[in-house]
């Protein structure tokens, strides 16, 4: 396949990442799915998880060796940090130009494209971002340990906090905090053990028994529930949103906090344009057509 240049964006999470090659009006040529790419969970494990995957796209899309070469690509990964991280990456990058930020500004412009509103985009982690003319504002972003309410690794986490203490007898056992303890034989040492190593696509692999159980009517899992939507709906409230600004609610559990939400702010509720990597392959684009180069 000839081009003067391709497009490659990549959205990198805690429980993998996504890699798609496209043309330069943005046709998507190809995209596969790797590894977790939390930057700051695992630096290696999410180079070597990037560039795998690389490799799978250019095999998937039949592309000559040295593609790389004439690529602008544009990285939008969890856990870059400041701009020594985003540096770290480039550098590992095969690419003729690289762009590494973190995944927040992928998504945000991959769910409204150039229009202004909210997204709460949440899956192993919470992003909550919105735009108002030129301005951005981030909620968050601090991970796992002091931030990222609401998100599946937060659920999760909680989850097992609350079986703990339904074990202690502090709380009552439900459906869901009952499963849990089953899970780990019935013995609360085996969850403090799970706990030394977990990281927060571990504890995330328990959201959906959350979503689940709280759909039941769990009185646990709408405690969960509901404590993410406060957070979700403090973020809200404090942009305040306009007529016409849409709300986004993305990702693997983003959507299930629907019913939890406000009701003066579900009405602003949209389904996001596109997924963070789209925002990527987007952020690559406009970059080369500030290049002026594209053909």
């Amino acid at each position: 396949m000839n081009s003067a240049y391709f497009l490659v964006g990549v959205d990198g999470g805690g429980t993998g990442c996504r890699v798609a090659v496209a043309a330069p009006d943005g046709a998507r040529i190809s995209e596969v799915p790797g590894g977790p790419a939390n930057f700051a969970t695992n630096p290696d494990a999410t180079l070597r998880n990037i560039l795998s995957a690389l490799q799978a796209v250019a095999s998937a899309a039949g592309l000559a060796e040295g593609w790389q070469k004439n690529c602008i690509a544009h990285l939008g990964l969890a856990g870059v940090m400041d701009a020594s991280d985003a540096t770290s990456v480039a550098a590992a990058m095969p690419f003729r130009d690289t762009a590494v930020t973190d995944d927040r500004i992928t998504s945000l412009t991959g769910a409204l494209k150039d229009e202004d509103g909210m997204l709460a985009a949440i899956g192993t982690g919470t992003i909550v971002a919105s735009r108002s003319r030129d301005t951005v504002r981030y909620f968050g972003g601090w991970g796992h340990d002091l931030a990222d309410q609401a998100s599946g690794g937060w659920l999760g986490h909680n989850a097992l906090r609350r079986t703990m203490l339904a074990q202690d007898g502090l709380v009552e056992h439900s459906d869901l905090t009952a499963a849990l303890l089953a899970h780990f034989n019935d013995a609360p040492n085996e969850i403090v053990q799970f706990t030394k190593n977990a990281a927060p696509g571990d504890y995330a692999s328990f959201a959906p028994m959350v979503v689940e159980a709280a759909r039941q009517d769990d009185p646990n899992a709408l405690t969960l529930m509901q404590w993410g939507a406060e957070y979700l709906n403090t973020c809200i409230g404090a942009v305040g949103l306009k007529d016409g600004e849409k709300l986004c609610l993305a990702g693997g559990v983003g959507p299930h906090y629907e019913p939890y939400i406000d009701a003066g702010f579900r009405k602003h509720i949209h389904p996001p344009a596109g997924s963070a990597l789209d925002g990527a392959l987007h952020l690559a684009q406009q970059h080369l057509q500030s290049m002026g180069e594209a053909s």
